[in-house]
């Protein structure tokens, strides 16, 4: 796949029954409604910041920073090996400050290493002008595909239309 030119990942979940997410689901109000796109081999998410989500003025408070890095590290996994599974260790570093009223945010997530089912994925969020905000490292525990399956995982798939980061950002 062209660099830049990236495909919408299509959520598997959205008719599944009790399905509430907090990080991707569209129907949760009070959560960050995440949309993700593979680029390369990487799984990119563009997200529009809101004054709800603040610590501190105009600062997007750090939690929900680590749920962003969190969610996007499980679709990575999810995508790379086609399997569903939890989190088992989140290490986040602040660099920067994110700003709640910035235009939007850029999300990157890469699977480095897969041992058996414990998967390792690096992850970056950065600002509107390409800053790095914060940096995250995260073992995820990937579950064999019968217990995926019992969930009502059955793997994940891409949109055919191919989209450049320009029209994903116009669309927040």
């Amino acid at each position: 796949m062209e660099k830049d030119i990236m495909r919408k990942i299509i959520n598997s979940w959205i008719n599944k029954e009790g399905y509430f997410c907090f990080g991707c689901c569209k129907e949760n109000h009070a959560g960050v409604k995440m949309d993700f796109y593979v680029d390369g081999d990487e799984v990119v998410s563009y997200w529009k910041p809101e004054d709800r989500f603040q610590g501190w003025i105009d600062t997007l408070h750090g939690g929900i920073q680590a749920v962003l890095l969190d969610e996007i590290c499980c679709w990575a996994v999810m995508h790379k090996t086609q399997t569903s599974g939890m989190t088992t260790q989140l290490e986040l570093r602040y660099k920067h400050p994110a700003s709640s009223s910035d235009a939007y945010l850029m999300l990157r997530a890469k699977v480095t290493d897969v041992r058996r089912n414990l998967v390792t994925v690096e992850a970056s969020l950065m600002n509107s002008v390409g800053e790095l905000c914060t940096q995250a490292v995260s073992t995820y525990f990937a579950f064999p595909p019968e217990k995926s399956e019992e969930m009502g995982f059955y793997g994940l798939y891409l949109e055919d239309k191919e989209l450049t980061e320009a029209e994903i950002i116009a669309s927040l």
